[in-house]
């Protein structure tokens, strides 16, 4: 393997990070319109389709406790060449999947594999940009990733209408293949620092035990995560709730999906421009405000019985808006006091992240029914635990310092 150092960033470094960032989301998003017809074509039920998506999510999660003490170790570019050739494989694995189990297994394999691209590509981002530029480049690298969850719906319907739900995976194969070329001619190797001590058991507790102790990190990933859990409650009841319930075929399912993600893009574009001067505690207050508002009046007019497609796509797109707004800056916040530990500090609020969003699926998954008040009760939940953690440990603080 070549051995590569990373220089000044470029801007085919910043578009490659960002297509890595964007893996997972792509990895989800991109199957959603599929769900309702993988279904019916392998003789299975929502609960089992829907572990498809937590399964995932599960191994993503645990993969990124990993991969970023080897990192740390090893450095990112190798370890990003070889998330992206098990992602390859797995994706393979299941666009041939004969029932629902492979399926669901070669899944869970996937998702080890795609969480190389986000928990690497943002600590690549805190190698290369430093703590006072990364809040700035990650707004704007969320603005373009959240272009997966914009156009995947979409282009994922038109895929699963026009050949079937395999063409999906296959698209995905196809551009995992076209991510570990340009991986391997791109991107340099930007730890400097590695630390030969990274991958010791007793070393790697303590780092996460450091990382614990201290109360904004501590706020930050509880803040992050539980507003992504929200967030992915929408996504995996999302393809039944307006298929099944509201009647939108595919695509319209995916443009309705599009429509709310521009609140994520409005969100993270706008931190981007206004992190330099109003800095990411500011932002990240203004995001909760606005994320915990949408899901109270969802949750609301769920429980009002208002069973309209309005009824959630408004209140989400000011949900998606305030996760624009949380996410970057909670990962800036997260990660900006630990340059020998950044790749275990995003390790493990990727976890945490990914875990939380895990659990929030299932509980969709088991109790939907023909209402929008599961969806509502998850995403109202995710979001005021996201206020709650705010309030207790990130907001005093901040004040302190």
């Amino acid at each position: 393997m070549p051995s590569k150092i990373a220089g000044a960033p470029g801007l085919g470094v910043a578009v490659l990070l960002t297509t890595l960032v964007a893996l997972g989301p792509l990895s989800t998003d991109f199957y959603l319109p599929s769900l309702p017809a993988m279904t019916v074509a392998l003789g299975t039920d929502v609960a089992h389709t829907q572990l498809t998506l937590s399964v995932f999510l599960g191994g993503f999660a645990v993969g990124q406790l990993f991969y970023g003490p080897l990192s740390d170790r090893f450095g990112r570019r190798p370890l990003m060449l070889a998330g992206l050739a098990i992602f390859l494989l797995a994706s393979i694995a299941c666009a041939l999947a004969p029932n629902i189990e492979t399926l669901i297994a070669a899944r869970c394999v996937q998702a080890i594999g795609a969480c190389a691209g986000p928990v690497l590509g943002r600590t690549v981002v805190r190698d290369l940009y430093g703590p006072k530029d990364s809040a700035r480049m990650l707004s704007y690298i969320s603005a373009a990733m959240a272009l997966a969850p914009l156009v995947g719906p979409v282009f994922g319907g038109w895929l699963s209408e026009a050949f079937s739900w395999r063409a999906t995976f296959v698209f995905l194969v196809i551009y995992s293949a076209l991510q570990t070329v340009a991986t391997w001619r791109v991107l340099a190797e930007s730890n400097h620092l590695p630390d030969p001590t990274a991958i010791q058991p007793r070393r790697i507790l303590a780092n996460y035990a450091t990382l614990l102790r201290d109360t904004t990190y501590r706020g930050v990933l509880l803040c992050n995560g539980l507003a992504y859990a929200g967030m992915f409650a929408f996504i995996s009841g999302a393809p039944f709730v307006f298929i099944n319930l509201f009647g939108f075929s595919p695509q319209a399912m995916g443009l309705a999906f599009g429509l709310m993600v521009s609140g994520f893009i409005t969100g993270t574009m706008s931190s981007g421009r206004l992190a330099s001067r109003l800095g990411p505690d500011a932002i990240l207050t203004a995001g909760v405000a606005v994320g915990s508002l949408g899901g109270v009046v969802m949750l609301v007019l769920a429980l009002t019985g208002w069973q309209h497609p309005a009824a959630i796509m408004v209140p989400m797109w000011l949900v998606t808006c305030g996760i624009g707004f949380i996410m970057p800056n909670a990962t800036a916040i997260a990660l900006a006091p630990w340059p020998t530990m950044a790749g275990a500090a995003a390790s493990l609020m990727g976890f945490t992240q990914m875990a939380l969003a895990a659990l929030f699926g299932i509980f969709v998954g088991h109790t939907f029914v023909d209402s929008t008040v599961p969806v509502a009760a998850a995403i109202s939940a995710g979001m005021g635990g996201s206020l709650l953690s705010y309030l207790l440990w990130v907001r005093p603080a901040s004040r302190r310092a």
